[in-house]
């Protein structure tokens, strides 16, 4: 090297590291690269991502020529190190040493943590740069690289490791892909990933969660007199209602008040005309999960469906409306009176009806009361007083203070709730 000059010498040297510097940017951008982004890329023609997918189907081919690549720079810019040292101070071992930790350090900074940082920061941009130089690598080394991963294969097949395919689509599992909708706050709207979350969530409801209970129910009984029924039919918020006879658990049909409106009109209505025009009840079993319900529903052409335990006992009513709205938010008008919504006040209290559900109240106030027991907020107290409480009395239930404000028939009509402090 005595006819070459020194300073194309320290061209050279830097020229080698900015190419160890790529090798090591691609390694990075390669692997860190979002498969899913590139999927979508080469299903719509993008050639960098096609070869993207191609050689990280072939992850020992790819690692082994840029690692071939990178080996073979660092060692040349080793060499050339100690060759500018020797010309520089001579033959001196404190030359040497010294050339060794510069070369070193140089690699470190402007080959490995500076490209790496860069690699892995902007994979997605890269990796569409990247294949374009590896793939003529690859030809042109694939001899080596061959013959370096017999021996690479046969170290794994002793230790009894068989990877697989980078190119595979990873398998998530359902909450991971929670947690990915979760992160996602940016590119998805977060009325979007409100119902995405919702949907996760589909596998744990059941209809017990979301009908409407026993006691609740709008129905009308077809032993009362035709004044009464007129009036309670003229009043009635829904434009479907049960009929049942002799006890609220006896339901003999669904009435589509749609079905009445010709003889209401023509003055012609009797037991017997409301008996006519009763649809067959359809019943759901309790447990049934919501989105098997939703299926049902469909397949069934079904609206609504009375949700009945194993003995037969009605317990509640569920409808089509209120499994979307599980999905997608509260839309559809309530009932005057009847809102759910509650809010912490500026006392960090909040005032909720006792036949509100408990996923309805953890998820407008941000709480966590146990919901794999009670529906509601009433059987959760009841449960765990294992009695009906008088007013004013107080209890607390997985860290949140409640305080009995009003009691109607059996049942806790209003609760005060009191935020839990938020922990240090």
């Amino acid at each position: 090297m005595d006819e070459v000059p020194l300073s194309v010498q320290f061209v050279v040297l830097g020229f080698l590291l900015v190419i160890s510097g790529f090798f090591s940017l691609a390694e990075t951008a390669m692997m860190a690269a979002n498969r899913y982004r590139l999927r979508h890329l080469a299903a719509k023609g993008s050639r960098a991502a096609k070869l993207a997918l191609d050689l990280l189907g072939k992850t020992d081919q790819m690692l082994g020529v840029v690692l071939l690549g990178n080996n073979l720079i660092n060692a040349a810019s080793a060499t050339l190190v100690s060759v500018i040292a020797i010309e520089l101070f001579g033959e001196e071992k404190w030359a040497l040493g010294a050339g060794t930790l510069l070369v070193t350090f140089a690699i470190l900074v402007v080959s490995e943590i500076t490209p790496k940082i860069i690699g892995a920061a902007y994979a997605d941009r890269v990796v569409r740069v990247v294949p374009f130089f590896l793939w003529p690598m690859l030809r042109a080394a694939y001899p080596v690289v061959w013959f370096v991963n017999l021996f690479a294969q046969g170290l794994l097949r002793a230790l009894r490791l068989k990877p697989g395919s980078t190119s595979d689509t990873p398998s998530l599992t359902q909450e991971e892909l929670r947690t990915v909708v979760l992160e996602s706050s940016h590119p998805i709207p977060s009325q979007h990933r409100a119902i995405l979350i919702n949907l996760f969530d589909l596998e744990h409801i059941t209809v017990d969660d979301v009908m409407t209970p026993r006691g609740e129910i709008e129905a009308i009984d077809v032993n009362c007199s035709i004044g009464e029924i007129r009036d309670q039919l003229a009043t009635s918020f829904h434009t479907r209602l049960p009929v049942f006879e002799d006890e609220p658990g006896n339901v003999i049909g669904i009435l589509y008040q749609r079905r009445l409106m010709s003889s209401v009109l023509g003055g012609e209505f009797s037991h017997d005309i409301l008996r006519r025009e009763l649809a067959e009840p359809y019943f759901v079993p309790a447990g049934t999960g919501i989105f098997a319900q939703l299926q049902f529903f469909r397949d069934n052409r079904q609206r609504i469906g009375l949700v009945v335990d194993e003995y037969g006992e009605l317990l509640g009513l569920v409808t089509l409306e209120d499994i979307v709205e599980e999905i997608v938010g509260k839309f559809t008008t309530s009932m005057p009176g009847s809102s759910t919504e509650s809010s912490w006040d500026e006392g960090d209290a909040a005032i909720v009806d006792g036949s509100h559900s408990l996923r309805e109240i953890n998820r407008t106030l941000g709480l966590s009361l146990p919901v794999d027991g009670p529906k509601t907020l009433n059987g959760l107290i009841i449960e765990h007083l294992q009695d009906i409480p008088e007013v004013g009395v107080g209890l607390r239930i997985a860290g949140v203070a409640m305080e009995i404000l009003q009691t109607e028939n059996k049942r806790i009509k209003t609760v005060k709730l009191y935020r839990p402090p938020v922990p240090k």
